[in-house]
């Protein structure tokens, strides 16, 4: 991923999230192992090191614990956030006081294992449909609290964000479908309500309700647990509406875009972008994704 591709947290964001988990880790009486067992003029120097291959994520997050606590810590970054990285590979060198260096080594390392294991499952998703027009996006299937850097980890593993929250795009699900009484009018109902600038979604379960959701014109229409046969049934329904050529589909800007969830997993989402949807949407990208093996060892 080139630098002018690469996502950025705002650093608000990253220091009130890591000042968070700094003080649920020091608690009421600070670090009481190193306080008492590291002068408070030792120095260390240590070296964060990847033990599996993956994707990084969250440096300026590690950068930000070690300055939180002590700002004359040195943190020296060798690698940066979405840099694909071998096994035995030394992301960051850090140096300075030792107390300082040990009490927030282990918040550092929380955000980068988690996020940089986000960051490297979304990469094999990615990785299985790169050539075709598809993309891998996550959901709101987030941790409380930690939705904006997971939604980053997964761009930087290859993946596209889905909406932030409630608030940002209209998703009408079977739920809000049940209680409003159709899809179409769900629709026109969410486009009534909200502004120009918010694209609206609707969930379907079928083809029949994918026509009546396409009399309303909605951005996207999400097909919801289909099997690869019905999503290019699908496809065709949507070029049938829209009386575009196959070769003319892919591209046209007036169409409504397809997005595919359910039953996404590593060795389905291949055959599920090939159907020729836009978008597949899975939570297992933000839900399911292990941590990346990273640790840190002083040196000096």
């Amino acid at each position: 991923m080139t630098a002018a591709l690469r996502p950025e947290l705002p650093a608000l964001m990253v220091e009130e999230q890591v000042r968070a988990a700094l003080l649920e880790d020091l608690g009421r009486a600070g670090d009481i192992t190193t306080l008492s067992t590291i002068g408070p003029d030792m120095a260390a120097v240590a070296e964060m090191r990847v033990r599996d291959a993956g994707v990084i994520a969250g440096l300026d997050l590690a950068r930000t614990a070690f300055r939180l606590i002590d700002p004359s810590i040195r943190f020296d970054a060798l690698a940066a956030d979405g840099d694909r990285v071998a096994p035995g590979i030394t992301i960051a060198r850090i140096s300075g006081r030792a107390r300082g260096l040990l009490s927030a080594e282990r918040v550092a390392l929380n955000f980068l294992m988690h996020l940089s294991g986000i960051a490297t499952y979304t990469a094999k998703f990615a990785d299985e449909i790169a050539d075709t027009a598809a993309k891998v996006c996550c959901t709101r299937k987030t941790i409380p609290g930690l939705r904006a850097l997971e939604k980053y980890a997964v761009r930087l593993g290859g993946g596209s964000n889905h909406r932030y929250g409630l608030d940002d795009a209209v998703l009408i699900k079977d739920n809000h479908i049940a209680v409003s009484g159709g899809v179409a009018d769900a629709v026109r109902a969410a486009r009534a309500y909200c502004g120009h600038l918010v694209k609206v979604e609707v969930e379907v379960d079928g083809l029949a309700q994918m026509r009546e959701a396409l009399t309303a014109a909605p951005d996207v229409i999400l097909l919801d647990n289909m099997g690869p046969e019905l999503l290019r049934e699908a496809v065709a329904v949507n070029a049938g509406h829209w009386r575009l050529n196959p070769a003319d589909y892919a591209a046209d800007p007036r169409r409504t875009r397809l997005e595919a969830s359910g039953n996404v997993k590593i060795d389905t989402i291949r055959a599920i972008a090939e159907s020729g949807v836009d978008y597949i949407s899975t939570s297992k990208i933000t839900m399911a994704a292990p941590t990346l093996d990273i640790g840190l060892d002083v040196t000096i």
